[in-house]
């Protein structure tokens, strides 16, 4: 039986998609709420499903668990509510870990490119505790999993109960189907596409850093597919434990992004450039790039996506198909 918290959510359906392919049985933590989430998990019903509110019964039961995918977050960047945020992100992580350590569970829980902040320390998933602590994330959201790293890095230097695996990923900007809940949180794919399918250009945010060009922002922008192909390596290769970046290893710009959707829809290239919002100037990362050299090492051999590809498949299979779902 595997555990999959956020389940229902975008990574996490496209995940328990794949697991249910290989015919395992899985319990999915996760609200459906009334906006449609459920069809993320339409094709593949899981074999329970849990509100978060009932995790911790389940978890008393003693469930037959063989491996935890802990997915499960609040995940907007623009997130104010801090008690919450913490709650969810650090505290629940926490309580799973060591849940999994008193039981010899499995482990793997997501982290965020969020962590790295301005990138000026650079986007190497180091975890040691001196490398941690030199990170200084933009907001509320990249900060609470920044916690969790810290926590985690700081018990396994005390020598503190650990899972038999464990791995943090870093998850860079994941585009793919089933993210159609998340409103203003959506990949920039998705919202560019949204745009020219309604018969305008993509608009795209002017640059806010001095000497760096309308469009000219760059980031990791990784296939959902590839992370998923990440998270079942870790399944397939219990022995890999560690804090990996899950990026691609290659910046491409927001330009190269929207040309990218206008090629695939099949309309001429487009653009606009707008101001950015008061509300992100400050919290806005205008460059990651994931080092994949720590996964490399551990043994991942997988090929991520290109750019031009990715959004390829996710617009022509997907977002112009009569059911985007995955």
């Amino acid at each position: 039986m595997i555990l999959v918290t956020g389940g229902a959510g975008f990574i996490g359906s496209n995940l328990h998609a794949a697991l249910s392919a290989r015919g395992l049985e899985t319990v999915i933590v996760d609200w459906l709420g009334s906006q449609g989430k459920w069809r993320n998990l339409a094709k593949h019903a899981p074999t329970r499903l849990l509100p978060p509110r009932a995790l911790d019964d389940f978890l008393d039961s003693h469930p037959a668990v063989e491996m935890v995918f802990h997915l499960g977050a609040i995940s907007a960047t623009t997130a104010t509510d801090a008690d919450a945020t913490w709650a969810t992100n650090t505290e629940l992580s926490l309580k799973l870990w060591q849940w999994c350590a008193a039981r010899r569970v499995r482990f793997v829980y997501a982290s965020s490119a969020a962590t790295y902040g301005d990138g000026s320390q650079g986007f190497d998933d180091d975890g040691a505790i001196a490398h941690l602590e030199r990170l200084r994330p933009l907001n509320l959201y990249g900060w609470t999993k920044h916690a969790f790293d810290l926590n985690v890095a700081r018990m396994l230097a005390a020598g503190q109960p650990h899972p038999p695996q464990w791995a943090g990923l870093k998850f860079f900007n994941v585009y793919g189907p089933n993210e159609y809940h998340k409103g203003a949180m959506v990949s920039v794919v998705k919202v560019k596409h949204d745009e020219i399918a309604a018969g305008g250009p993509a608009r795209l945010f002017r640059s806010d850093v001095p000497g760096l060009a309308d469009g000219e922002q760059r980031r990791d922008f990784i296939w959902v597919g590839d992370v998923v192909d990440v998270l079942l390596w870790l399944l397939d290769t219990p022995g890999a434990n560690g804090l990996f970046n899950v990026g691609t290893g290659r910046a491409r710009t927001y330009l190269d992004l929207a040309h990218a959707v206008c090629d695939a829809a099949g309309r001429p290239r487009a653009v606009e450039f707008i101001d950015m919002p008061e509300t992100l100037r400050g919290q806005y990362q205008s460059f990651t790039e994931a080092s994949p050299a720590r996964l490399r090492a551990a043994g991942y051999a997988g090929q991520f996506t290109p750019l031009e590809e990715g959004t390829r498949r996710y617009v022509q299979d997907f977002l112009a198909q009569p059911d985007p779902y995955r």
